[in-house]
């Protein structure tokens, strides 16, 4: 692993939006694969500004988000989607079409991962997959658990990951789904190379369980051990227990 630390949020986020120029301007028909939660704000915002100052150029690229919340609608104001729009498309060139999603209200939740598996595959494949990580191991939706899934799957969600969304559902634990649709610890892995984002002293212990305990389905991040390009920017907050 290529560990990276920063000394504020700031500046880790700016050095991942510089990190997804570049690898658009090395490829501008760039895979990219990308996360939700408070961590990538920040890094959304730089992208928007580095496309307003022509340093970031998404024309070509298509995205696939690693996960969505099931039983709501994209439009509904806690989706993931919604998220998406707010805090990126609506501030880049990105094609509509070239947007990939899951369908968290659509009829056959199975039938829909097998669609985004499929979709994945027309698409070459994920050169690029940005992800965060929850305070308990957890990548994408992918929760500590005795087996994970490989390929994208329903889930149910922990406890404390609904406590973290809360925030999209107006702070209702209550309101935030208790499934959701997520890409597989294989779909991740299999992508040409996976940029871990990680901030705050909260995740100090999961992130360092993530790069130096044993490789165990109960810290699903800690699968990116066997990936042979990843990289990871953290804050100095975030990188304490290393």
């Amino acid at each position: 692993m290529d560990i990276r630390v920063f000394d504020t949020p700031e500046e880790t986020a700016a050095a991942l939006a510089r990190r997804v120029a570049r690898a658009l301007a090395d490829k501008p028909s760039l895979v990219l694969a990308l996360p939700t939660g408070r961590t990538p704000v920040a890094t959304y915002a730089e992208l928007r500004r580095l496309h307003a100052a022509g340093e970031a150029d998404f024309a070509r690229a298509t995205t696939f988000n690693l996960d969505e919340f099931a039983g709501i609608p994209p439009s509904h104001p806690g989706s993931f989607r919604t998220f998406m729009e707010r805090h990126l498309f609506q501030g880049i060139n990105l094609t509509l079409s070239r947007i990939q999603f899951l369908d968290g209200a659509a009829p056959d939740l199975d039938a829909e991962c097998e669609r985004y598996e499929a979709a994945i595959e027309a698409a070459g494949g994920i050169d690029l997959l940005l992800a965060g990580i929850g305070a308990n191991g957890h990548i994408g939706f992918n929760e500590p658990a005795d087996a994970l899934a490989a390929r994208t799957h329903r889930v149910r969600l922990a406890d404390s990951t609904r406590r973290d969304n809360a925030p999209l559902f107006g702070g209702d634990v209550s309101a935030v789904p208790g499934e959701a649709l997520s890409m597989g610890m294989r779909t991740i892995l299999e992508a040409g190379a996976i940029v871990l984002i990680a901030t705050g002293a909260r995740k100090a212990r999961c992130v360092e369980r993530a790069v130096r305990g044993p490789v165990s389905t109960h810290v699903p991040a800690s699968f990116l051990q066997l990936h042979r390009h990843v990289e990871l920017y953290l804050d100095r907050a975030a990188a304490t227990a290393l």
